[in-house]
Protein backbone atom coordinates (compact mmCIF):
# COMPACT_ATOMS: atom_id res chain seq x y z
CA UNK A 1 0.00 0.00 0.00
CA UNK A 2 1.18 3.50 -0.88
CA UNK A 3 -0.15 6.56 0.94
CA UNK A 4 -0.51 9.93 -0.81
CA UNK A 5 -0.51 12.91 1.51
CA UNK A 6 -0.93 16.63 0.98
CA UNK A 7 -4.59 17.53 1.40
CA UNK A 8 -5.35 19.54 4.52
CA UNK A 9 -8.87 18.16 5.01
CA UNK A 10 -10.81 15.01 4.16
CA UNK A 11 -10.54 13.47 0.68
CA UNK A 12 -14.10 13.19 -0.60
CA UNK A 13 -13.63 11.87 -4.14
CA UNK A 14 -11.00 10.10 -6.25
CA UNK A 15 -11.05 9.32 -9.98
CA UNK A 16 -8.55 7.90 -12.48
CA UNK A 17 -7.95 9.35 -15.93
CA UNK A 18 -9.04 7.11 -18.86
CA UNK A 19 -5.50 5.71 -19.29
CA UNK A 20 -5.17 5.10 -15.56
CA UNK A 21 -1.94 7.09 -15.31
CA UNK A 22 -3.35 10.12 -13.51
CA UNK A 23 -5.42 10.35 -10.35
CA UNK A 24 -7.58 13.31 -9.32
CA UNK A 25 -8.63 13.84 -5.71
CA UNK A 26 -11.26 16.30 -4.51
CA UNK A 27 -11.18 17.47 -0.92
CA UNK A 28 -12.96 19.35 1.81
CA UNK A 29 -9.96 21.71 1.65
CA UNK A 30 -11.66 23.15 -1.51
CA UNK A 31 -8.90 21.94 -3.86
CA UNK A 32 -8.32 19.17 -6.39
CA UNK A 33 -4.93 17.50 -6.53
CA UNK A 34 -3.55 15.69 -9.57
CA UNK A 35 -1.22 12.75 -8.97
CA UNK A 36 1.18 11.03 -11.42
CA UNK A 37 0.74 7.31 -10.73
CA UNK A 38 4.15 6.38 -12.17
CA UNK A 39 5.98 8.59 -9.66
CA UNK A 40 3.27 8.74 -6.96
CA UNK A 41 3.74 12.52 -6.76
CA UNK A 42 1.41 15.50 -6.89
CA UNK A 43 1.89 17.30 -10.21
CA UNK A 44 -0.72 20.01 -9.83
CA UNK A 45 -3.34 21.66 -7.64
CA UNK A 46 -6.58 22.98 -9.12
CA UNK A 47 -8.08 25.87 -7.18
CA UNK A 48 -11.25 27.87 -7.73
CA UNK A 49 -14.02 26.24 -5.71
CA UNK A 50 -15.08 28.05 -2.57
CA UNK A 51 -16.39 25.07 -0.63
CA UNK A 52 -15.91 21.28 -0.34
CA UNK A 53 -15.14 19.44 -3.59
CA UNK A 54 -17.57 16.54 -3.30
CA UNK A 55 -17.04 14.74 -6.62
CA UNK A 56 -14.53 14.50 -9.48
CA UNK A 57 -14.86 12.63 -12.80
CA UNK A 58 -12.89 12.36 -16.06
CA UNK A 59 -14.43 12.04 -19.50
CA UNK A 60 -12.98 9.96 -22.36
CA UNK A 61 -10.97 12.95 -23.62
CA UNK A 62 -9.32 13.54 -20.25
CA UNK A 63 -11.40 16.58 -19.26
CA UNK A 64 -12.05 16.71 -15.51
CA UNK A 65 -15.32 17.80 -13.92
CA UNK A 66 -15.65 18.72 -10.25
CA UNK A 67 -18.83 19.22 -8.24
CA UNK A 68 -18.78 21.29 -5.08
CA UNK A 69 -20.76 22.44 -2.06
CA UNK A 70 -20.41 25.93 -3.59
CA UNK A 71 -23.32 24.83 -5.88
CA UNK A 72 -21.17 24.87 -9.03
CA UNK A 73 -19.45 22.41 -11.35
CA UNK A 74 -16.09 23.31 -12.84
CA UNK A 75 -14.56 21.85 -16.00
CA UNK A 76 -10.78 21.57 -16.19
CA UNK A 77 -8.32 21.13 -19.06
CA UNK A 78 -5.76 18.83 -17.46
CA UNK A 79 -3.10 19.49 -20.11
CA UNK A 80 -2.96 23.16 -19.06
CA UNK A 81 -4.38 22.68 -15.55
CA UNK A 82 -6.83 25.52 -16.11
CA UNK A 83 -10.56 25.92 -15.55
CA UNK A 84 -12.31 26.13 -18.93
CA UNK A 85 -15.84 26.60 -17.66
CA UNK A 86 -18.12 26.89 -14.64
CA UNK A 87 -21.61 25.38 -14.75
CA UNK A 88 -24.17 27.11 -12.56
CA UNK A 89 -27.84 26.41 -11.90
CA UNK A 90 -28.09 24.13 -8.89
CA UNK A 91 -29.53 25.69 -5.74
CA UNK A 92 -27.66 23.55 -3.22
CA UNK A 93 -24.46 21.51 -2.97
CA UNK A 94 -23.44 19.34 -5.93
CA UNK A 95 -22.75 15.91 -4.46
CA UNK A 96 -21.98 13.86 -7.58
CA UNK A 97 -20.92 14.29 -11.21
CA UNK A 98 -20.58 11.68 -13.97
CA UNK A 99 -19.85 11.75 -17.71
CA UNK A 100 -21.58 9.57 -20.27
CA UNK A 101 -19.45 7.19 -22.34
CA UNK A 102 -18.99 9.60 -25.23
CA UNK A 103 -17.88 12.29 -22.80
CA UNK A 104 -20.13 14.94 -24.34
CA UNK A 105 -22.73 14.97 -21.57
CA UNK A 106 -22.34 15.46 -17.84
CA UNK A 107 -24.89 14.56 -15.17
CA UNK A 108 -24.84 16.32 -11.80
CA UNK A 109 -26.77 15.30 -8.71
CA UNK A 110 -27.51 17.91 -6.07
CA UNK A 111 -28.88 18.49 -2.62
CA UNK A 112 -31.62 20.54 -4.31
CA UNK A 113 -33.31 17.19 -5.16
CA UNK A 114 -32.56 17.50 -8.88
CA UNK A 115 -30.26 16.07 -11.53
CA UNK A 116 -29.05 18.35 -14.30
CA UNK A 117 -27.81 17.22 -17.71
CA UNK A 118 -25.14 19.40 -19.27
CA UNK A 119 -24.07 19.53 -22.92
CA UNK A 120 -20.27 19.79 -22.74
CA UNK A 121 -19.57 21.40 -26.16
CA UNK A 122 -21.90 24.32 -25.33
CA UNK A 123 -21.52 24.12 -21.53
CA UNK A 124 -25.27 24.54 -21.14
CA UNK A 125 -27.93 22.74 -19.12
CA UNK A 126 -30.21 20.81 -21.49
CA UNK A 127 -32.54 19.22 -18.94
CA UNK A 128 -33.37 19.15 -15.25
CA UNK A 129 -34.68 15.83 -13.90
CA UNK A 130 -36.99 16.30 -10.91
CA UNK A 131 -38.70 13.03 -9.92
CA UNK A 132 -36.75 12.36 -6.71
CA UNK A 133 -38.30 13.67 -3.50
CA UNK A 134 -35.07 14.31 -1.59
CA UNK A 135 -31.39 15.08 -2.06
CA UNK A 136 -29.36 13.29 -4.77
CA UNK A 137 -26.19 11.64 -3.46
CA UNK A 138 -24.88 9.78 -6.49
CA UNK A 139 -25.18 9.57 -10.28
CA UNK A 140 -23.61 7.02 -12.63
CA UNK A 141 -23.85 6.15 -16.34
CA UNK A 142 -23.98 2.62 -17.72
CA UNK A 143 -22.04 1.70 -20.84
CA UNK A 144 -25.33 1.78 -22.76
CA UNK A 145 -26.01 5.34 -21.66
CA UNK A 146 -28.60 4.68 -18.96
CA UNK A 147 -28.27 7.11 -16.07
CA UNK A 148 -28.80 5.91 -12.50
CA UNK A 149 -29.41 8.29 -9.61
CA UNK A 150 -29.40 7.47 -5.89
CA UNK A 151 -31.19 9.62 -3.35
CA UNK A 152 -31.91 10.33 0.28
CA UNK A 153 -35.48 9.25 -0.62
CA UNK A 154 -34.12 5.64 -0.47
CA UNK A 155 -34.72 4.96 -4.17
CA UNK A 156 -32.66 4.63 -7.33
CA UNK A 157 -34.11 5.99 -10.53
CA UNK A 158 -33.07 4.92 -14.03
CA UNK A 159 -33.22 7.46 -16.86
CA UNK A 160 -33.24 7.10 -20.64
CA UNK A 161 -31.09 10.06 -21.62
CA UNK A 162 -32.23 10.03 -25.26
CA UNK A 163 -35.75 10.86 -24.10
CA UNK A 164 -34.78 12.33 -20.66
CA UNK A 165 -37.49 10.23 -19.05
CA UNK A 166 -37.49 8.02 -15.96
CA UNK A 167 -37.80 4.38 -17.07
CA UNK A 168 -37.79 2.72 -13.68
CA UNK A 169 -37.47 3.08 -9.92
CA UNK A 170 -35.48 0.56 -7.88
CA UNK A 171 -36.66 0.10 -4.29
CA UNK A 172 -35.27 -2.02 -1.49
CA UNK A 173 -32.84 0.10 0.50
CA UNK A 174 -34.05 1.49 3.80
CA UNK A 175 -31.79 4.53 3.99
CA UNK A 176 -29.90 6.99 1.79
CA UNK A 177 -28.23 5.59 -1.35
CA UNK A 178 -24.76 7.11 -1.12
CA UNK A 179 -22.90 5.57 -4.06
CA UNK A 180 -23.61 3.89 -7.42
CA UNK A 181 -21.41 2.03 -9.89
CA UNK A 182 -21.99 -0.05 -13.04
CA UNK A 183 -19.85 -2.98 -14.15
CA UNK A 184 -19.22 -3.85 -17.80
CA UNK A 185 -22.16 -6.29 -17.81
CA UNK A 186 -24.63 -3.56 -16.84
CA UNK A 187 -25.00 -4.74 -13.25
CA UNK A 188 -25.54 -1.78 -10.93
CA UNK A 189 -24.14 -1.74 -7.39
CA UNK A 190 -25.65 0.61 -4.81
CA UNK A 191 -24.08 1.40 -1.44
CA UNK A 192 -26.37 2.69 1.27
CA UNK A 193 -26.51 4.12 4.76
CA UNK A 194 -28.60 1.02 5.60
CA UNK A 195 -25.22 -0.79 5.81
CA UNK A 196 -25.78 -2.91 2.69
CA UNK A 197 -24.84 -3.05 -0.97
CA UNK A 198 -27.46 -4.18 -3.45
CA UNK A 199 -26.78 -5.54 -6.93
CA UNK A 200 -29.34 -4.78 -9.63
CA UNK A 201 -29.90 -6.25 -13.10
CA UNK A 202 -31.10 -3.17 -14.91
CA UNK A 203 -32.38 -5.18 -17.90
CA UNK A 204 -35.04 -6.65 -15.61
CA UNK A 205 -34.91 -3.93 -12.96
CA UNK A 206 -34.62 -6.51 -10.18
CA UNK A 207 -32.31 -6.91 -7.20
CA UNK A 208 -30.08 -9.96 -7.78
CA UNK A 209 -28.14 -9.86 -4.53
CA UNK A 210 -27.55 -8.07 -1.24
CA UNK A 211 -24.10 -7.79 0.31
CA UNK A 212 -24.19 -7.04 4.04
CA UNK A 213 -21.48 -5.11 5.82
CA UNK A 214 -22.64 -6.50 9.18
CA UNK A 215 -21.97 -3.40 11.25
CA UNK A 216 -23.32 -0.03 12.19
CA UNK A 217 -21.52 1.82 9.43
CA UNK A 218 -22.65 3.41 6.17
CA UNK A 219 -21.46 2.06 2.83
CA UNK A 220 -20.11 5.33 1.47
CA UNK A 221 -18.57 4.27 -1.85
CA UNK A 222 -18.57 1.45 -4.40
CA UNK A 223 -16.46 0.74 -7.50
CA UNK A 224 -16.06 -2.18 -9.92
CA UNK A 225 -13.07 -3.48 -11.79
CA UNK A 226 -14.34 -5.46 -14.76
CA UNK A 227 -17.36 -7.67 -14.13
CA UNK A 228 -16.56 -9.58 -10.99
CA UNK A 229 -14.75 -7.61 -8.29
CA UNK A 230 -16.40 -4.84 -6.28
CA UNK A 231 -14.74 -2.57 -3.73
CA UNK A 232 -16.76 -0.78 -1.07
CA UNK A 233 -15.62 1.96 1.30
CA UNK A 234 -17.09 2.15 4.76
CA UNK A 235 -17.64 4.59 7.57
CA UNK A 236 -15.58 2.25 9.82
CA UNK A 237 -12.33 3.18 7.97
CA UNK A 238 -12.10 -0.09 5.96
CA UNK A 239 -12.59 -1.25 2.39
CA UNK A 240 -14.18 -4.59 1.59
CA UNK A 241 -13.58 -6.54 -1.63
CA UNK A 242 -16.44 -8.66 -2.97
CA UNK A 243 -16.59 -11.44 -5.57
CA UNK A 244 -20.04 -10.77 -6.98
CA UNK A 245 -20.23 -14.18 -8.69
CA UNK A 246 -20.29 -15.80 -5.25
CA UNK A 247 -21.56 -12.79 -3.24
CA UNK A 248 -18.67 -13.39 -0.82
CA UNK A 249 -16.31 -10.89 0.80
CA UNK A 250 -12.81 -11.94 -0.32
CA UNK A 251 -10.76 -9.32 1.50
CA UNK A 252 -10.74 -6.39 3.90
CA UNK A 253 -8.28 -3.54 3.49
CA UNK A 254 -7.21 -1.47 6.48
CA UNK A 255 -4.90 1.51 6.73
CA UNK A 256 -7.18 4.53 6.89
CA UNK A 257 -7.98 6.15 10.22
CA UNK A 258 -11.28 7.76 9.21
CA UNK A 259 -14.24 7.09 6.90
CA UNK A 260 -13.54 5.94 3.32
CA UNK A 261 -15.59 8.36 1.22
CA UNK A 262 -14.50 7.29 -2.27
CA UNK A 263 -12.96 4.30 -4.06
CA UNK A 264 -11.86 3.93 -7.70
CA UNK A 265 -10.02 1.37 -9.83
CA UNK A 266 -7.82 1.88 -12.85
CA UNK A 267 -7.53 -0.76 -15.58
CA UNK A 268 -4.40 -2.29 -14.05
CA UNK A 269 -6.11 -3.30 -10.81
CA UNK A 270 -4.84 -0.35 -8.77
CA UNK A 271 -7.36 0.71 -6.14
CA UNK A 272 -7.42 4.31 -4.88
CA UNK A 273 -9.31 5.20 -1.72
CA UNK A 274 -9.96 8.69 -0.38
CA UNK A 275 -10.61 9.17 3.31
CA UNK A 276 -11.60 11.65 5.97
CA UNK A 277 -8.08 11.14 7.35
CA UNK A 278 -6.89 13.54 4.56
CA UNK A 279 -5.00 10.79 2.68
CA UNK A 280 -5.34 8.56 -0.37
CA UNK A 281 -4.27 4.93 -0.22
CA UNK A 282 -3.18 3.08 -3.36
CA UNK A 283 -3.35 -0.71 -3.28
CA UNK A 284 -2.61 -3.16 -6.09
CA UNK A 285 -5.27 -5.91 -6.20
CA UNK A 286 -4.17 -9.26 -7.64
CA UNK A 287 -5.79 -12.67 -7.87
CA UNK A 288 -3.94 -15.79 -6.74
CA UNK A 289 -4.34 -17.10 -10.31
CA UNK A 290 -2.49 -14.07 -11.68
CA UNK A 291 0.38 -14.41 -9.20
CA UNK A 292 0.74 -18.16 -9.75
CA UNK A 293 0.67 -17.79 -13.54
CA UNK A 294 3.30 -15.03 -13.40
CA UNK A 295 5.60 -17.08 -11.16
CA UNK A 296 5.21 -20.21 -13.30
CA UNK A 297 6.00 -18.26 -16.46
CA UNK A 298 9.10 -16.62 -14.97
CA UNK A 299 10.35 -19.94 -13.57
CA UNK A 300 9.77 -21.62 -16.92
CA UNK A 301 12.10 -19.10 -18.54
CA UNK A 302 14.72 -19.78 -15.89
CA UNK A 303 14.73 -16.36 -14.27
CA UNK A 304 16.74 -16.17 -11.06
CA UNK A 305 15.08 -15.18 -7.78
CA UNK A 306 16.54 -11.64 -7.78
CA UNK A 307 15.11 -10.96 -11.24
CA UNK A 308 11.73 -12.42 -10.25
CA UNK A 309 11.67 -10.23 -7.13
CA UNK A 310 12.54 -7.18 -9.25
CA UNK A 311 9.64 -7.90 -11.62
CA UNK A 312 7.22 -8.51 -8.75
CA UNK A 313 8.31 -5.23 -7.18
CA UNK A 314 7.68 -3.33 -10.41
CA UNK A 315 4.23 -4.92 -10.61
CA UNK A 316 3.54 -3.64 -7.09
CA UNK A 317 3.11 -7.09 -5.55
CA UNK A 318 6.05 -6.68 -3.16
CA UNK A 319 7.98 -3.70 -1.81
CA UNK A 320 11.72 -3.08 -1.86
CA UNK A 321 12.15 -5.24 1.25
CA UNK A 322 10.32 -8.17 -0.30
CA UNK A 323 7.18 -7.70 1.77
CA UNK A 324 3.75 -8.07 0.19
CA UNK A 325 2.58 -4.58 -0.78
CA UNK A 326 -0.47 -5.45 -2.82
CA UNK A 327 -3.60 -7.39 -1.89
CA UNK A 328 -3.83 -10.95 -3.22
CA UNK A 329 -7.33 -12.42 -3.27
Amino acid sequence: MIKLEGHTDGVLSVAFSPDGKLLASGSADETIKLWDISTMTCIGILEGHTNYVQSVAFNSDGMLASGSDDETIKLWDISTMTCVGTLEGHEYRVRSVAFNGAGNMLASGSGDDTIKLWDIPTMSCVKTLEEHTNQIWSVAFSGDGILASGSWDETIKLWDISTTTCIGTLKGHTNTIKSLAFNTSEILASGSADETIKLWDISTMTCVGTLGHFGWDDVMSVAFIGDGLLASGRDDHTIKLWDISTMICVGTLEGHTDYVKSVAFNGDGLLASGSGDKTINLTHIYTKKFINTALLTMNRYGLIDDVIDNIMEKLGVIDKKGNLSGCVI
